[in-house]
């Protein structure tokens, strides 16, 4: 009779799993030595459990598939949560096997107990603790089915002796794919949906992460409504590529064409997406909501039609309904906005004439140039998102994972870590902050051990950048947010991995290259700009007013130079050019 460990792990093999992500502990050791035993399925020896479930998450996010980590006991798994919520609010199917105390145990307050069923039902969909080797499977099934199905998290919890016991002899392996369905609105909702489109004389689409699979219909109904279509952020991979149609980003990431093409709307069209900010939504449009959870629709703004179905069954039953137009007076006012605002956004990304320190846009855009047509990026909060967001381009084969709804700091070497390793022979790109990269730097070592070749781009402005940019928007004088970082390439250097540090803008091009080329884990830190504003599309009277008490308050510091550098790093280029 096999053990539960086996049995577990025959399973996920069976479910198209082949790594699981964590580290070792007593209470894991039936697990890892069943892993040992396999020659299918590997172990990923990361040196953080949070890294372990932020790698996981990545892998889900970019297969669709289920992904695995693991936390020993106690501590072990604690540290899963904030992986796991990231997973939980990507909405990516991720199985978390938590070990627990002995099951005599439990309840006695005994060494390193916690209890993982209850600290984990706030990020997950399915979360239950194994009693016995005889009920693990049962359990196990239940909570892989959950994660995929409703795609999130499932929690497992496993007391240590558990994975050596006995399951019953004649026990299958238990095997879990995702079911297929077709869900879309039934007929009459789509009439109502397509009387609204038809009569409004500016229609607006809004596409989300939803739109996923969905490209060539999304480009008919814009060509049939003469809609512009703005994407939020997670689903600039999905949307922007190929689209004659697109207008850009909305939101605090975006810019104006985006925020500018949905306010003018009267008929605002919402594909896929739970975009959360609310003043970036127009004030009297009609407002159609497409979502595959029926319960998201109407959180963000009034809504005048909730549709519940997916985009890539919903549309094709919508187009042959609605009426094509005529007039592009709408479209064509919001392309040639977005024209103009792309052109001023790209205007920033250049070489200023060898000044230093170096634009981050100008960073951002050599690694668009440079990547692969295939790469896989991932961000990291903060600055980081705000420069891929606006200079990474996509064409329907690269990739962007980050912490986009969760949004956690030092999201994207263990990410990158996820990516490379259920992609070995693409090419991950990791676009980290100062900041993020040195909260979970132990990963460099996680690159190295398991010979995953992503290549680290640093930002290093000596700051968390982000959070001083929020501070000077609210009036505050920034304070505690400088970074007294070591020479980052160095530290690489001394790990094993290839590195390069960029001080000049010349000298940016040929460590980026030099980086791609490599064939191993690389690291490029980049001396950027600490001042460099990244306004969004639109300016509260709040915001602005805050930042003029945060010029007057710096002053009265005593800061007045910090001040000048801000208006040489923002103002004084954009004049002279």
């Amino acid at each position: 009779m096999p053990t539960f460990a086996e049995h577990l792990i025959v399973s996920l093999r069976a479910s198209g799993v082949r790594r699981l992500y964590g580290l070792p502990g007593d209470s894991l050791n039936g697990l890892t030595d069943a892993i040992r035993r396999d020659d299918d399925v590997d172990w990923v020896h990361v040196r953080h459990e949070e890294s372990a479930a932020l790698a996981a998450a990545a892998e889900a996010g970019l297969t669709g598939e289920l992904s695995v980590c693991v936390g020993s006991c106690g501590p072990g798994n604690l540290h899963l949560i904030n992986g796991l919520f990231d997973a939980q609010r990507s909405r990516v199917p991720v199985l978390a096997i938590a070990a627990q105390i002995p099951g005599g145990e439990i309840g006695s307050g005994y060494f390193q107990e916690t209890r993982p069923q209850e600290l984990f039902a706030g990020c997950s969909v399915y979360a239950e603790v194994i009693t016995s080797p005889e009920r693990g499977p049962r359990i196990l099934e239940m909570a892989m089915r959950a994660a995929v199905e409703r795609r999130g998290v499932a929690v497992v919890v496993v007391p240590g002796e558990i994975f050596l016991g006995k399951t019953c002899r004649d026990q299958a392996p238990t095997v879990v794919r995702p079911a297929r369905t077709v869900i879309r609105p039934d007929d009459e909702a789509l009439l109502d949906a397509a009387t609204l489109l038809n009569d409004g004389q500016r229609v607006t689409i809004l596409a989300g992460a939803g739109a996923a699979g969905a490209h060539r219909d999304l480009i008919r109904l814009a060509e049939t409504l003469k809609a512009p279509v703005v994407h939020a952020l997670r689903g600039k991979e999905y949307v922007e590529y190929d689209n004659p149609y697109d207008v850009g980003m909305t939101g605090l990431l975006g810019f104006a064409s985006g925020y500018k093409a949905i306010e003018e709307a009267d008929t605002l069209l919402m594909l896929g997406t739970d975009f959360p900010y609310r003043q970036f939504y127009p004030r009297d449009a009609k407002i159609i909501q497409l979502d595959l959870r029926g319960e998201q629709i109407g959180r963000r703004t009034h809504v005048d039609l909730p549709l519940v179905g997916s985009v890539r069954d919903t549309l094709p039953a919508l187009l042959p309904l609605l009426s094509v137009k005529t007039r592009r007076d709408h479209l064509d006012q919001a392309r040639a906005h977005y024209a103009r605002t792309r052109k001023s956004l790209d205007a920033l990304a250049v070489n200023d004439r060898e000044r230093t320190p170096i634009h981050p846009q100008f960073v951002a855009s050599a690694i668009d140039q440079l990547a692969d047509e295939d790469a896989l990026f991932t961000v990291d909060v903060g600055s980081p998102v705000v420069w891929a967001a606006r200079y990474l381009t996509f064409n329907g084969r690269r990739r962007l994972i980050g912490s986009f709804n969760h949004g956690t700091m030092a999201c994207a070497l263990p990410h990158a870590v996820g990516a490379q390793a259920a992609y070995p022979g693409r090419q991950v790109v990791s676009l980290s902050g100062d900041g993020g990269l040195t909260m979970l730097i132990g990963e460099l070592f996680t690159l190295r051990q398991n010979g995953l070749p992503a290549k680290i781009v640093v930002f290093n402005n000596g700051s968390l950048n982000f959070v001083e940019l929020e501070m000077k928007a609210a009036g505050i004088v920034n304070y505690a947010t400088e970074l007294d970082n070591p020479q980052l390439a160095e530290v690489a250097a001394a790990i094993g991995l290839w590195s390069r540090r960029v001080e000049r803008p010349g000298d940016l091009e040929e460590a980026l290259k030099g980086a791609f080329a490599h064939d191993g884990p690389a690291l490029v830190e980049v001396m950027t700009a600490r001042q460099e504003l990244s306004v969004p599309p639109a300016v509260s009277v709040e915001q602005a007013k805050g930042f003029a008490l945060y010029a007057i308050r710096t002053v009265l510091s005593g800061r007045g130079e910090e001040l000048l550098d801000l208006v040489t790093t923002n103002v004084a280029r954009r004049i002279l050019r």
